[in-house]
């Protein structure tokens, strides 16, 4: 493993042991050449999976486009780090738990803005505006008092 600071080739793991999500391996790892220490996560690599999108193009899952939609929707808001990346780490496993290897980007979406509805009522307004495409202000109230109804 390459060092994150000076880049030398050649690093140790001083300390392994199951991740948070209990998907991954966590490392410590140091530097011979600089002595920095740092942290690295182990994922079994899966199956690819594909995302059918709206206009019915196919491409492949990525985890990052999940995260920006979901920290866009918690801007600015009182929601911890730790709290989105488990909220992202629960969405992947839903997805990956399916073993299809083709999903929607709506069921995606549905999934996200369900999990997004327990985290913070406000994140998931903001999600469902732009995810179901609100058209006008009537859209945004009943989706409004669908919430409040609750």
């Amino acid at each position: 493993m390459k060092c994150p600071y000076c880049g030398y080739l050649d690093t140790r793991v001083i300390d392994s042991r199951p991740a948070d999500d209990r998907n991954s391996i966590r490392r410590r790892r140091s530097c011979d050449e600089c002595g920095k220490r740092f942290t690295t996560y182990e994922k079994v690599e899966t199956i690819p999976l594909i995302v059918i999108k709206k206009d019915n193009n196919r491409e492949q899952y990525e985890r990052s486009k999940i995260e920006a939609g979901v920290l866009r929707a918690c801007y600015k808001r009182p929601v911890p780090a730790a709290d989105i990346q488990k909220l992202v780490n629960s969405v992947e496993i839903e997805i990956f738990n399916r073993e299809d290897k083709e999903i929607s980007s709506s069921m995606i979406g549905e999934i996200v803005m369900e999990k997004l509805k327990d985290l913070d009522a406000v994140a998931y307004v903001r999600f469902a505006s732009v995810y179901r495409e609100f058209k006008d202000v009537n859209t945004f109230m009943a989706e409004l008092k669908k919430l409040l109804d609750k």
